[in-house]
């Protein structure tokens, strides 16, 4: 097993994990909110999910290209920041109980996560060109253990500061008016866990390569790659590319199209924040965890098999999890997380090797099409299961889950073997 040890690559991974703490607080926010602050369906938390996704869906190619030309310091670093503030922000604007105040804001942080996960892709692959699927493995578990840890530290932290105030303010106020105090709660603490942004994009800023020393270091390959196009290559492999997004589109309607609904699903059951937020986590955490297993799997074997056989073992669990709870609940979606989250970095280095010359696009491409498509499947999502129930949808996910292991195979061959990419970049990040 392959443990990265240069410092550019846990400058990203860290940056990695506290930017995605912050997106995955998202559902549990939203799904708090909706009960206890700003009511709304689930077609509005899945718009407002999908509207932030898709922006930094859309965003992540013009930032990856950007990220080829100046090595991302400033790109990395500052998109981390931006994510973290505009989510309290969004924390802010709900307590006013207009709904356009929370929107907007927490919308907007899309844009910091689209322009972070390019350059953070593209210096995890290249810190280690003969390890790329697994170090872009680990630098996807240190992601998904920041979407692990999001949910279940924002569901406790409502939870806690949230317990038995109603009751007080109702024995309080309904002598006085004859009336029950209607309680509006609170998730104004969430903005003290933005503290542990500042040393983590600071550390950021200081290792990444300044621009300068960036395009000295990569001049060669830089002239080489730069075309009319604006550093696109000249020609992009379109039948690889069209058979790798049917694949992604289908298989991101579990990931992650689905995770904005399991704090729902299972709210609806009756769980509390902390208990549905654990589950989410459990099945961000499994996604990690099996990304790095599928990773050092996909170094060695035909990584077509490898995605196809992981999606196929996953779908039986998207389809039986609505229907269980407790414990079973848990087991199920550790599974579904695990199989069907496993391999995203595998599907980001199979984009890099399609385009060699321009990593930084490519990650940014594919990125921003998995984040979108996953946008656009939890609007789809939430729009469905508002006719038909949530239960009933999560098994048609299922069902797409089962077409895109097939699709996988249809993958061009030579993408098992080991991806060209440049050699490691480990210059100082002064200017």
């Amino acid at each position: 097993m392959n443990i990265p040890k240069q410092r550019v690559f846990w400058a990203v991974g860290l940056g990695h994990f506290v930017n995605d703490v912050f997106m995955s607080m998202g559902p549990v926010l939203l799904a708090f909110l909706s009960v206890s602050v700003l009511p709304m369906t689930n077609t509005q938390i899945g718009l407002t999910v999908s509207a932030a996704q898709l922006l930094g869906a859309v965003s992540q190619p013009w930032f990856g290209l950007m990220a080829d030309r100046t090595g991302g310091r400033w790109i990395g670093a500052g998109g981390v920041a931006w994510t973290v503030g505009c989510l309290m922000l969004a924390v802010v604007g709900a307590q006013t109980g207009y709904f356009w105040l929370m929107f907007i804001p927490f919308v907007s942080r899309g844009l910091g996560s689209g322009a972070f996960h390019p350059a953070g892709a593209m210096h995890a692959a290249d810190s280690d060109s003969t390890r790329s699927a697994s170090n872009l493995a680990y630098f996807f578990l240190l992601g998904q253990t920041g979407l692990a840890t999001g949910p279940v530290l924002a569901g406790i932290v409502l939870d806690r500061v949230n317990v038995g105030v109603q009751s007080s303010f109702n024995s309080a106020f309904t002598p006085v008016y004859d009336i029950p105090f209607v309680w509006s709660g609170t998730a104004l603490p969430l903005l003290f866990i933005a503290i542990i942004a500042l040393p983590v994009v600071t550390f950021m800023a200081l290792s990444l390569p300044a621009s300068a020393i960036y395009r000295a270091a990569n001049a060669e390959a830089t002239q080489k790659k730069a075309t009319d196009s604006g550093g696109l290559p000249a020609q992009l492999p379109v039948k690889a590319f069209a058979i790798l997004g049917v694949m992604v589109a289908l298989r991101s309607l579990a990931q992650p199209g689905s995770v904005t609904f399991i704090p729902v699903l299972f709210q609806d059951k009756g769980w509390s924040p902390a208990e549905y937020g654990a589950i989410t986590s459990s099945f961000w955490i499994a996604s990690g965890v099996m990304g790095v297993v599928f990773g050092n799997i996909a170094d060695r074997f035909d990584r077509r098999w490898v995605v196809a056989i992981s999606l196929a073992l996953g779908a039986p669990a998207f389809f039986l999890l609505p229907v269980v709870d407790g414990a079973f609940a848990f087991a199920l979606a550790i599974l579904a997380g695990g199989l069907t989250g496993g391999s995203h970095s595998i599907i980001v280095v199979l984009a890099q090797e399609l385009i060699p010359s321009a990593k930084g696009f490519a990650s940014g491409a594919i990125l921003g099409f998995i984040f979108g498509t996953g946008a656009l499947g939890s609007f789809l999502i939430g729009t469905i299961s508002d006719a038909i129930g949530l239960g009933t949808t999560f098994q048609l996910v299922a069902g797409a889950v089962l077409i895109a292991s097939v699709i996988a195979l249809a993958l061009p061959a030579k993408a098992a073997q080991p991806p060209l990419a440049s050699e490691p970049l480990e210059v100082a990040a002064a200017d």
